[in-house]
């Protein structure tokens, strides 16, 4: 008798199906968790630049005396102030995580001045990822 020396796995299609099966069941866990961390992150985020722009705004308060007219100030000396000692960003004025511009209201509700992010809406108001995220403590 002859013995076969070639060492090939052959796979049938029933093992094949259940391996295809057993990732999209892993998938299915794994990718609600995936887009929860996102979510959270992103809020994280627009938090942090919030507080970042919130002390670039004081520290142009303390050199001029005045607030910004804009988040744009705090990258150039559009008023052409003498007092002016910029930038107070290391480069212009970021977007939130979800692409739309900071708001920046002077006064404001909350206080001397708001920086505002409409969260993933971009909408006034909202829940969740939604709420608004500001300089405000509430």
């Amino acid at each position: 008798m002859k013995k076969n020396k070639t060492n090939i796995a052959y796979f049938t299609l029933m093992e094949m199906v259940v391996v295809i099966a057993i990732i999209a069941l892993l998938a299915t866990i794994v990718t609600p968790m995936y887009f929860k961390h996102v979510r959270k992150a992103r809020v994280n985020t627009a938090k942090t630049q919030v507080s970042l722009l919130e002390q670039a705004v004081m520290d142009y308060q303390l050199d001029t005396g005045k607030l910004p007219n804009s988040l744009e100030d705090l990258s150039s000396n559009t008023s052409s102030l003498s007092k002016w000692d910029g930038p107070y960003l290391k480069s212009k004025v970021p977007k939130d995580p979800w692409g739309a511009e900071y708001v920046f209201v002077s006064p404001g509700a909350h206080g001397e001045f708001d920086i505002i992010s409409y969260g993933a809406d971009s909408q006034p108001g909202g829940t969740g990822s939604d709420a608004d995220i500001g300089n405000w403590v509430e």
